[in-house]
């Protein structure tokens, strides 16, 4: 009977590395594969920290009725991150993110709250009728300088359709690459796991820039959980998070509220939709909040009620909604069209102005401490 002849350990040691670099080429050769759909783009910048991101295809999955019929292909998509600690305030950082100089990109951390002269951008409702949203991204690059940039929901029509995250994402991508990215969730956003993966926020959220303090709320309810208790758990721990987040901001030389669901509107068939915000407002009035924007109406409105401007810019691409009966008495401004918000804090006073995707203006106001 022959014996069994043992391995050589030299053989062994040989086979492993062959079989751990075959592992590292095949690895590095799924990697080089990934195509690049979203970003880079920087999310949660503070004054000494921010979050770097980009959204890669890693496969597509393709269904059909019938065998070899095909009626949908959606991309399986990834969001890769690299978080940064200990940076400087009020510095402009330009990072790398992946090859390429489509993967280079820049932001500024938030400046102490000395600093009382930035900008920032407002602007809405993505979803649909693409080429408005290009030019609306196109308008804001060419008639703003943002330190920032805030999106008040609807990014994409439908949350969980992975197919529409590469078109929102190229649609945004040069402004993207140039200011720091802060999201509210619309009910488009239908609460879906790709929006809180990809913009790695909690639903509700607020931070500093400067003199001024921003609270980011989380308006869609209806889509929190398919029961009522647990809607109204959500929004009672919600409202009760903000009023002592305005209470601790009352230092603040600006608290502005960002939301999708506005608590008023001109929009006649809207019109006390919206019951839980429009029961926000003395909570507004009481912490004296300097302004709030909000989109969901696919417009523009301005109103001023007990001391706090309220603004909708709802017009980033999505369908226009008319404007058939703007509230009486505190009415400033309404118009059907589409439009993004520019907002200028110098000192004590923040210059809001409402443009169109031509640079005409719809409206402005100089908003004092």
């Amino acid at each position: 009977m022959q014996k069994a002849i043992p391995p050589c350990f030299a053989c062994l040691m040989l086979l492993t590395g062959l079989m751990l670099l075959t592992s590292g080429i095949a690895a590095a050769q799924s990697a080089s594969n990934q195509k690049v759909i979203g970003g880079p783009y920087v999310v949660n910048a503070g004054q000494r920290s921010a979050t770097v991101m980009w959204v890669v295809e890693t496969g597509q999955v393709s269904i059909g009725a019938a065998p070899g019929e095909i009626g949908k292909t959606a991309p399986a998509l990834h969001a890769e991150k690299v978080e940064f600690s200990g940076l400087k305030p009020a510095t402009t950082y330009y990072y790398q993110a992946f090859p390429g100089e489509g993967g280079k990109g820049s932001f500024k951390t938030a400046p102490p709250r000395e600093v009382t002269k930035f900008q920032f951008v407002v602007y809405g409702d993505t979803r649909t009728r693409h080429d408005v949203h290009r030019s609306v991204i196109n308008a804001v690059l060419k008639y703003s300088n943002p330190d920032f940039v805030l999106h008040t929901g609807d990014l994409v029509e439908n949350g969980a359709d992975t197919s529409l995250w590469p078109i929102f994402f190229d649609a945004e991508r040069e402004l993207l690459r140039k200011v720091a990215f802060f999201p509210a969730l619309g009910n488009h956003e239908r609460h879906a796991e790709n929006y809180s993966d990809y913009m790695d926020v909690k639903p509700y959220y607020s931070f500093n820039w400067g003199n001024a303090h921003f609270s980011v709320l989380d308006t869609d309810i209806g889509t929190v959980s398919g029961t009522k208790a647990d809607q109204e758990a959500f929004w009672k721990e919600e409202t009760k998070w903000l009023e002592n987040d305005l209470a601790q901001a009352k230092d603040a030389g600006f608290r502005f509220v960002f939301g999708h669901h506005p608590p008023m509107t001109a929009v006649k068939r809207r019109q006390g939709d919206n019951a839980h915000m429009t029961a926000l407002e003395p909570m507004f009035q009481k912490h004296r909040v300097s302004a709030a924007f909000f989109g969901h109406d696919h417009n523009y409105q301005h109103y001023l009620k007990d001391g706090v401007h309220y603004f909708i810019t709802g017009g980033g691409g999505a369908p226009l909604y008319d404007v058939d009966m703007p509230p009486a008495g505190v009415t400033i401004k309404v118009a059907s069209t589409e439009n993004f918000v520019m907002v200028n804090v110098d000192g004590n006073v923040a210059h809001v102005a409402a443009l169109k995707p031509n640079g005409s203006k719809i409206d402005s106001i100089d908003i004092g401490q």
